[in-house]
């Protein structure tokens, strides 16, 4: 029992898992709080025409986010044994490239395990039972980000860790790459084109409106964020392209 006393298990399971509940409310519900608004100022960065269902979907959203959340902190919790013996830290913190490299690494890391795991999860074999369930929402909103099955919600947060654990990292970058997940999956269903849009900072970002796709079209732009690994595979959803064409003749 010593190691559930160590100042690591504060820092790595509870705190991280704290850290990824916070930081989706933090964006999630100001979000989800303006589409229920709909300005007219943001009218036209509507992704979709139809505004949804919201008396619908908002409220059993809310209820699978803190179903899915508590089940993923205990299993944290409970592999802690396991990721005590890894090489994540919380020592003394290394100079600042290297975490900004580490973090970048774990980001598109992330992305490209997630777009495997998205596929697969697309298999006909899979669809019914585990991702029919994410896709019961085809316009999303920003608190349906974590609208899923238990089991999906598991494994896309397992892959967070992926990169941390290969790296021996920090839990700073650990800690980094939670918030940035949080982010992309609050805005890649709030159902409006952010102005601004910290993400796009990413190359091969595909900009908010390429998840919101996948939802309308159901099938393609499996990746999280990162549009080009679909280009590159030709998996994007139908009409993604098009649109995204179109966009770059109107503002030229």
């Amino acid at each position: 029992m010593w190691i559930f006393e160590l100042d690591r298990f504060w820092l790595i399971p509870v705190a991280s898992s704290a850290l990824s509940v916070a930081a989706f409310a933090l964006f999630a519900v100001p979000m989800t709080w303006v589409a229920l608004r709909d300005p007219p100022a943001l009218s036209g960065r509507r992704i979709q025409g139809a505004r949804g269902q919201p008396a619908k979907w908002i409220l059993p959203s809310v209820q699978r986010w803190l179903v899915n959340n508590a089940l993923m902190t205990a299993l944290v919790l409970l592999a802690w044994p396991l990721l005590e013996r890894t090489g994540l830290h919380g020592g003394p913190l290394p100079a600042l490239h290297v975490l900004a490299l580490q973090f970048i690494l774990c980001v598109y890391l992330d992305d490209a395990l997630y777009y495997v795991l998205h596929r697969t999860l697309h298999h006909p074999v899979l669809y019914p039972h585990i991702h029919a369930v994410h896709h019961r929402i085809t316009t999303p909103w920003a608190i349906s980000g974590h609208y899923m099955h238990p089991v999906e919600f598991v494994l896309t947060g397992s892959l967070v860790l992926v990169g941390p654990l290969l790296l021996g990292s920090h839990v700073a970058v650990l800690w980094a790459v939670v918030v940035f997940r949080q982010w992309i999956a609050a805005e890649g269903h709030c159902g409006y084109r952010i102005p601004a849009n910290p993400s796009h900072l990413f190359p091969g970002y595909g900009g908010n409106r390429f998840h919101d796709f996948h939802h309308s079209r159901f099938h393609g732009n499996y990746s999280g964020f990162l549009g080009w690994i679909d280009v590159a595979l030709g998996t994007c959803s139908p009409g993604y392209l098009e649109a995204e064409r179109g966009d770059r003749c109107v503002g030229s």
